[in-house]
């Protein structure tokens, strides 16, 4: 079609010629200019061709009704003036484009760094780590970054406290420095050094986390929890040295026996005699894990995935005396995941009616590897019990000890025990008989 002077007439009675599934209309002024019109459409837009780099290029400018014809031959005048300079009109669009993103993103970060607290950020990190991490380590931060106010159910006292790490709340992660960090330890290190020890910890976790995150990563310059002035305020952890003592035996299950609740009786004397970590033996089930069958327990173990223990006589018959309310062996009514959350308020009430000085769970976990030596229990077969991980070139690539062999040395620590705590216990003999 020859090139006409583009009119709103012209353009308005123009359509696609009959055949075909476009035509276009030329404009005779600006070279490359057009409309185009689609068969089966009243559609028409302004259109731009030419050749870059001896390829023909075509590119839509806009649709009619919304150009005018001075702002389409404006248009097209400037595209042919990027072409004149050796420039591609495409990749100048694509790069215009990735400028404006990147400007917007920028501005989405400057408001973000402004605005976002260590609490919301904290969130986002608690939800995305929370499928990596056990319950217990889950409650720590949840518990760390808790806010207080809310009103207790189960306390003399009407609201909760705020947690360690509250009073970071509310700074902007910007805001978070060094120097805000040591006053919070030193703070902090006169009234809780142990749990402050834990949170300062965490915040450090956190924070590099901070430092990977796609948005955050521009916000956090460094990590002000591994302030060293932070950590001399807290001062080190110290050894933990509460065990149980052989003649402390009696007292203890005495008390122990005598608890109210009789599963959380039965939970702390397995505890001692399992030696397993508190976690461990709390979440137990009783379809999977536990078999009377082959006298064996199998333990969810956080070093190797699980391990594989003998099932003590005594200790056997403390679970099947359990009731089987649902799935877990040491089951709760009130706890909201069905069993034993905390068992710690009425070991320390049996600890203080025994006359003994305060002892951790974790402490019935030292009290098995220490009391082990009593028996003589080779040092190998006592961690593999508890779930150490294997000291030595020869422990670790070449001892494989069999479920027999620690059943062996097991009962013979368990029956040392009850002997020492004056607890007479016969375990059931199976009566074997030749079937001829």
């Amino acid at each position: 079609m020859a090139k006409l002077k583009l009119t709103a007439g012209r353009i308005e009675k123009f359509q696609c010629e009959k055949g075909k599934s476009q035509s276009f209309l030329w404009c005779v002024e600006v070279s490359g200019l057009g409309v185009r019109a689609t068969a089966g459409s009243n559609d028409k837009r302004y259109i731009f061709q030419a050749k870059v780099k001896g390829q023909t290029m075509r590119l839509t400018i806009g649709k009619v009704n919304a150009w005018s014809i001075p702002e389409a031959q404006m248009e097209a005048r400037r595209l042919r003036i990027l072409i004149d300079q050796g420039n591609d009109p495409r990749q100048v669009k694509a790069e215009d484009k990735a400028a404006k993103e990147a400007k917007a993103v920028a501005q989405v970060m400057l408001e973000m760094r402004e605005s976002v607290t260590v609490i919301t950020a904290w969130g986002e990190y608690v939800a995305e780590r929370k499928p990596y991490w056990s319950r217990l380590h889950h409650h720590d931060h949840v518990r760390a970054m808790h806010l207080g106010g809310e009103k207790r159910t189960r306390s003399n006292k009407q609201f909760t406290e705020p947690g360690i790490l509250a009073s970071f709340s509310t700074v902007r992660l910007v805001d978070l420095t060094s120097e805000l960090v040591e006053e919070w330890s030193k703070r902090e290190a006169i009234k809780r050094p142990t749990r402050a020890r834990l949170a300062l910890r965490l915040l450090k976790a956190f924070l590099f986390w901070c430092s990977r995150h796609p948005t955050y990563k521009t916000i956090i310059k460094e990590n002000v929890a591994q302030s060293k002035r932070a950590r001399e305020f807290l001062g080190k952890s110290k050894p933990k040295n509460d065990v149980l003592q052989r003649e402390q035996l009696l007292a203890w299950f005495a008390a122990v026996r005598q608890l109210s609740n009789p599963i959380i009786s039965a939970y702390l004397q397995a505890l001692l005699l399992t030696g397993a970590r508190r976690e461990e033996l709390a979440s137990l089930r009783w379809n999977s894990d536990v078999d009377f069958k082959w006298n064996s327990l199998t333990i969810r173990d956080k070093v190797e995935g699980q391990r594989v223990i003998p099932l003590t006589p005594y200790v056997a018959s403390l679970l099947s005396a359990l009731p089987r309310r649902n799935e877990w062996v040491f089951s709760s009514l009130t706890a909201s995941s069905g069993r034993l959350a905390d068992p710690r308020i009425a070991h320390n009430r049996a600890c203080k009616i025994a006359g003994i000085e305060l002892i951790s769970l974790h402490g019935l976990r030292r009290t098995f590897a220490s009391l082990c030596e009593w028996t003589e229990t080779p040092a190998g077969i006592a961690a593999q019990i508890q779930g150490h991980k294997p000291q030595g070139v020869r422990e670790r690539n070449y001892i494989r000890r069999p479920l027999d062999l620690l059943r062996m040395w097991h009962t013979k620590f368990e029956e040392w025990i009850l002997h020492e705590a004056e607890i007479e216990f016969a375990p059931e003999k199976v009566n074997l008989r030749l079937v001829g």
